[in-house]
């Protein structure tokens, strides 16, 4: 089946792949080839993609999954690749949300840097994980 996973910024994937395991609002999933049909949300979380008997993890900070019979379709808010994640720079993306969070900010800045924190720390997570 053909997986495409695409965010705002960039096409990150776009391949045939054998099975994809997806965080979504209501638990994890794994969506083979014949999957059926199927519209759900995607979680903040760990993305696993399979193909001819390779893993490759990716974080991806929520988004959309739309499953028909030929292709899977990922529209994520942002997503990486566990091995394109540079630690010192998400730990030092952690310290400066952590820091700004801590100052007098606007709700809406406040929910940027929330964001901005949960997606460092979502990054750090997937990175260590699978570099352990």
């Amino acid at each position: 089946m053909i997986l495409e996973l695409v965010t705002p910024e960039k096409i990150v994937l776009s391949e045939e792949v054998d099975e994809v395991t997806v965080p979504t609002t209501t638990g994890e999933i794994t969506v083979l080839p014949k999957h059926v049909g199927l519209v759900t949300q995607v979680s903040p979380g760990e993305l696993i993609v399979r193909k001819s008997g390779k893993v490759e993890h990716f974080a991806i900070t929520g988004g959309i999954l739309e499953v028909s019979k030929e292709k899977v379709v990922i529209l994520g808010e942002h997503a990486i690749r566990a091995d394109d994640i540079e630690v010192a720079k998400a730990e030092e993306a952690k310290r400066k949300a952590e820091q700004r969070m801590k100052e007098r900010v606007s709700e809406e800045d406040f929910a940027t840097i929330e964001a901005d924190l949960r997606r460092s720390l979502l990054e750090l997570k997937v990175a260590r994980k699978r570099r352990s």
